[in-house]
């Protein structure tokens, strides 16, 4: 059932939300649940301003806000502290009507009609997060900057319909509302209508964003409902996988939408891009002075959408509505329209060409293609970089691939989430495997590729980016990598680019706990002074000619900060937090610390030059720096190594580990597998009963296919059998040897042949393994799977060999015999040969269910074990 999917993700975000001393916190449910909000484009950044306000006799509550990127939207964000009760039960959490959200709603449209009409200016204190907020608010500035104030919910329960036999997933919308609202004006008073929009974030819209993987959530615009008429167009052309029509739009319109939707109109490379703020001044002086002329001079709006409803009528086609609505060039023409008619221009006589590309039926491939096409065709004059901002960027693969492959000095690996829900997707499909899995990548050991930009573009002089998160701060890490935009070079993703980047990581993530949260913290603004602080330390090293470098490698390898450290950064840490305060102009600090004036001023300032010139400073570049020259020979010594792509074989090891059973279990879903899917999945077995290499693509194939049932018949993964940890262990082996061969500057191969005569001296079978995969190694190539299921049976899983005395002390008549245990048999006898062919067909009847075990049968699988258990076989 699929509540109970929604269940167990909501424990899941309640389990990530705890505090050091296990209490879940609002602000951590926050952090939660603003990147999947900002992966479906409802925000600009999954930074936000703490605000906390909860007044019970008033019955107002706020947690947070934002403003988005162009700065007419005020978003605010209310948690349900109801739903993140941990003794709720499931009953409790399942809501069908919509008065029980309202109830919600009004504790916030309470808060910001009372701040609107000042009645909270008085009772707020100067001290108080919520403070700042409610000034900007009850402000003319304020009430003339914001045309849309943005209510998100953020609730851990599950809207459900009650209609049918049992509980449904649902959905329930609130209709915009209007208030109005004066402020004044050069000195005169003026009024306008404030849009109040409210959106639920429930459990049904958080784990649909999981296990989507990340794709947006489609926006559907109804021309009809909105503006009371269709689109009007002529078609223009009529292809294979598309159509495009020509229309004429009023500037009202483009107006009209941009204020119901903002950035969520473009398409996510050019909404990236934009400088909304610095409207485009030609476009402008055009709607000032000769509108008319307006169609004639701008180039208009390329739109596309993957469906619509369209009809004929007198020769006419209309455009009633579209699915997925995306602009994917004119991006700078809609901002500028909307904030000139917002300045007071009349925009009735501005007409725009628009093209509408509509998406016909095409496979996901062709029509991701098709929409990546036409938005880089239509900005190939622009000054838009053409930077691939999605997951499957060739830098975050490379990344992905390090990060498969190497081991902290501790023997430890980090999961870097190349896609969104990628962990949870693994975790949930893992089975008897989960406890295995969150063992080896707890919390503190993952990131995502949003928060890798935050982290890596810290340490640089940046950080009013940085606090900008969202798509700017990714789009200017992937310059960053590619050599693109302000960029001159690309910079080598190789181990040293990774092991600085764990290392940047941990440093961020300290100095998040040095900073603290809720009562205990230095202030309500950690998420400025994090980023500004390393960026003054990195201003003092790496960013000064004269001195030396930060030495991150020192991070690496202790993989943590020492206390010396840990003492110096907090001292900055408690500077900076006074500065952000002291230098902003604004008592919105959150807000103004996105401005480049702020970091100039504290960059500058008395208080820094002097903090860098006392004796702690000196001592700490004196322990922690480099010499330059030292630290590019040291990485140019680096960019020689064959490094191994360990990527592929961890991709082999999950399939051959799921067994054969799992996929032919996946081949019996006939109504949602298709006969090409189901083709692929008898290639795999194939691949898996051959112990042979499955390449990239059928790897992609398996994980779609997987994903679709997932998503359809989520229950599967809790009654399907999954085959032990062994392979696991062994590909763990592998890759620890090879990364202390690395990081001690071992010679691999002679290393991976002292194991084989370790393994030979205690009579184990195929050590001869252990020297293909050491020549396979130094030569920068991974080993075939069919050479790790050889070495698994050399290794027990914790990088020692195995002990065949104690094989052997296992009672074979002690141990219970069914299909999991006959499975295991027969696949490591097939690489091991210890049984004849015909002893070895015997337990494959059994082990997949073609005949049935009794007692005679049952007595001989005991023998075959027994000489298995006495050759090296592990039933463990």
């Amino acid at each position: 059932m699929v509540l109970d999917e929604y269940f167990s993700f909501r424990n899941e975000l309640l389990d990530q939300s705890k505090d050091d001393d296990g209490f879940i916190q609002e602000n951590l449910i926050l952090s939660q649940v603003l990147p999947s909000m900002l992966d479906a484009k409802l925000i600009d950044s999954e930074d936000f301003n703490n605000s906390y306000l909860k007044s019970t006799g008033d019955k107002l509550k706020i947690n947070a806000y934002c403003v988005n990127e162009s700065g007419e939207r005020l978003q605010l964000f209310i948690i349900d502290e109801n739903s993140i009760d941990l003794s709720a039960l499931n009953d409790d959490l399942m809501v069908s009507t919509k008065a029980a959200y309202e109830s919600q709603f009004k504790r916030c449209t309470s808060f910001v009609n009372n701040a609107i009409k000042r009645h909270l200016n008085d009772e707020i204190q100067d001290s108080s997060p919520v403070r700042p907020l409610v000034s900007i608010i009850s402000s003319s500035e304020g009430i003339q900057q914001f045309d849309v104030v943005e209510i998100f919910l953020i609730t851990l329960t599950t809207t459900v319909s009650l209609r049918g036999a049992t509980p449904q997933p649902s959905r329930i919308e609130f209709d915009d509302e209007e208030i109005s609202v004066s402020y004044l004006k050069d000195r005169d008073r003026q009024k306008k209508n404030l849009l109040i929009k409210k959106r639920i974030i429930d459990l049904n819209f958080l784990y649909n964003v999981v296990i989507s993987q990340g794709n947006r959530e489609a926006l559907i615009v109804d021309f009809e409902k909105m503006f009371g008429e269709p689109l009007y167009a002529i078609k223009a052309a009529d292809e294979e996988y598309f159509e495009s029509y020509l229309c004429v739009l009023p500037a009202s319109i483009i107006s009209g939408l941009y204020k119901d939707y903002s950035t969520r109109l473009l398409e996510k490379n050019v909404r990236s891009f934009l400088q909304f703020r610095g409207v485009n001044k030609g476009i402008r002086e055009t709607i000032r002075k000769e509108p008319e002329k307006f169609v004639a001079y701008n180039n208009g709006l390329t739109i596309t959408a993957t469906n619509g409803e369209i009809s004929l009528e007198s020769g006419l086609y209309q455009i009633k509505s579209l699915v997925d609505f995306q602009i994917v060039n004119g991006g700078q023409t809609t901002a500028t329209i909307y904030f000139t008619q917002k300045d007071g221009f009349d925009i009735n006589k501005v007409k725009v060409m628009a093209k509408i590309n509509v998406a016909k039926e095409a496979s996901e491939e062709e029509l991701e293609a098709l929409i990546s096409n036409i938005s880089s065709f239509s900005n190939a004059q622009s000054r838009v970089s053409a930077v691939d901002l999605r997951s499957r960027n060739p830098q975050l693969v490379r990344i992905k691939s390090l990060s498969d492959s190497v081991m902290t000095p501790s023997g430890k690996k980090w999961f870097f989430e190349r896609a969104k829900g990628e962990f949870n997707t693994k975790l949930r499909i893992a089975g008897s495997n989960k406890n295995r899995f969150t063992k080896e990548y707890p919390t503190e050991r993952r990131f995502s590729k949003e928060l890798m930009a935050k982290y890596y573009s810290a340490w640089g002089n940046q950080p009013h980016l940085v606090k900008k998160g969202g798509e700017k701060i990714f789009r200017y890490f992937i310059e960053k990598l590619t050599g693109e935009g302000e960029f001159k070079k690309s910079i080598i993703i190789n181990r040293d680019f990774y092991e600085e980047l764990i290392a940047n990581i941990i440093m961020f993530r300290t100095l998040e706990k040095l900073y603290g949260s809720g009562k205990n913290s230095m202030g309500q603004i950690r998420s400025a002074v994090v980023p500004y602080t390393l960026s003054v330390l990195y201003m003092i090293t790496d960013g000064n000619k004269k001195a030396p470098s930060f030495d991150l490698l020192k991070i690496w390898k202790n993989e943590g900060l020492e206390n010396d450290l840990e003492e110096y950064l907090t001292q900055l840490l408690e500077l900076v937090n006074e500065l952000i305060k002291k230098y902003s102009e604004s008592d919105d600090f959150g807000e103004y610390s996105k401005k480049e004036e702020l970091w100039r001023r504290i960059s500058s300032s008395e208080e820094i030059k002097k903090f860098v010139n006392t004796k702690a400073t000196e001592q700490i570049i004196e322990k922690y720096g480099i010499n330059k020259t030292e630290l590019k020979n040291r990485k140019g010594t680096s960019e020689r190594l064959e490094e191994v792509d360990f990527k592929n074989l961890s991709d082999n090891v999950l399939i051959h580990s799921n067994g054969i059973q799992y996929y032919k279990t996946i081949q019996s879903y006939s109504d949602l597998i298709s006969s090409s899917e189901e083709r692929n999945l008898s290639s795999i077995i194939h691949s898996i009963i051959n112990k042979l290499d499955i390449d990239d693509k059928m790897v992609s194939i398996e994980s779609k296919i997987t994903n679709k049932l997932r998503i359809e018949v989520p229950s599967f993964f809790d009654t399907i059998e999954k085959g032990d940890d062994l392979l696991f262990s062994t590909l763990n082996f592998i890759i620890e040897n090879y990364n202390n061969c690395i990081n001690e500057k071992k010679d691999i191969l002679s290393e991976f042949q002292k194991i084989g005569a370790i393994a030979k001296a205690k009579q184990i079978k195929y050590t001869s393994v252990f020297d293909q995969i050491g020549r396979n190694l130094s030569e920068g190539i991974s080993p075939t799977i069919k050479q790790l299921l050889y070495a698994s049976n050399n290794t027990n899983g914790n990088s020692t060999l195995k002990s065949e005395a104690k094989s052997k002390e296992i009672d074979p008549n002690k141990i219970q015999i069914n299909e999991l245990l006959l499975r295991k048999m027969w696949e490591w006898n097939s690489i091991a040969k210890v049984l004849s062919s015909n002893e070895s067909a015997y337990i494959a009847d059994f082990a997949w269910g073609l005949k049935k075990l009794n007692s005679f049968h049952e007595r001989n699988m005991r023998l075959h074990l027994k000489t298995l258990i006495k050759n090296g076989f592990d039933i463990n």
